[in-house]
């Protein structure tokens, strides 16, 4: 009877310092994520202007551009489905990591279709996004230098294949 009252208080110790000692996850998710009006956000009006100002001053020479191919008109958005996105960040996010790159941002390309696109791409403008960051340089430095500031394209895929589009922001 004596070991076994040894062995119920073991096992009573043992539980006490697991509970002191073991970590724990005791904080609960957030019930509502917080929302962030993020910097450069633009009115409805200003986004208006900027695309009125871009027909009155370079839609003639982008669509005479076209027309010399025999198109009216050449593309002058892109659209990306949101889920197409927000998976591209991802992807590009761990192609980054797995490269050594912190990804901190995101530059928006445009482009043109070459001759070999196929009719329906020929030679009309399109948009692609890239990856910015900087290469992570670990060291075990307690003081860390870093010389080289600033976000330039990471060599992860870039995402195009967006749908053209003609018209203007309405």
């Amino acid at each position: 009877m004596k070991k076994l009252s040894y062995i119920i208080l073991g096992f009573i110790i043992g539980a006490v310092l697991t509970y002191y000692f073991c970590p724990r996850n005791c904080e609960l998710p957030p019930l509502e994520t917080k929302i962030v009006k993020p910097k450069g956000v633009i009115s409805v009006a200003e986004a208006k202007s900027l695309n009125d100002n871009w027909t009155r001053y370079r839609k003639a020479a982008v669509d005479s551009a076209a027309q010399k191919q025999g198109r009216d008109k050449d593309d002058r958005s892109v659209y990306w489905d949101l889920k197409d996105v927000e998976d591209y960040l991802g992807y590009a996010k761990h192609y980054s990591d797995s490269i050594g790159y912190d990804m901190t941002g995101i530059r928006v390309y445009l482009g043109v279709y070459g001759q070999n696109a196929g009719q329906s791409k020929k030679d009309l403008t399109t948009m692609f996004i890239v990856p910015t960051g900087k290469k992570n340089n670990s060291t075990a430095n307690s003081l860390n230098f870093n010389l080289v500031q600033g976000n330039g394209n990471i060599p992860t895929p870039p995402l195009n294949q967006g749908t053209g589009g003609e018209n203007g922001y309405d």
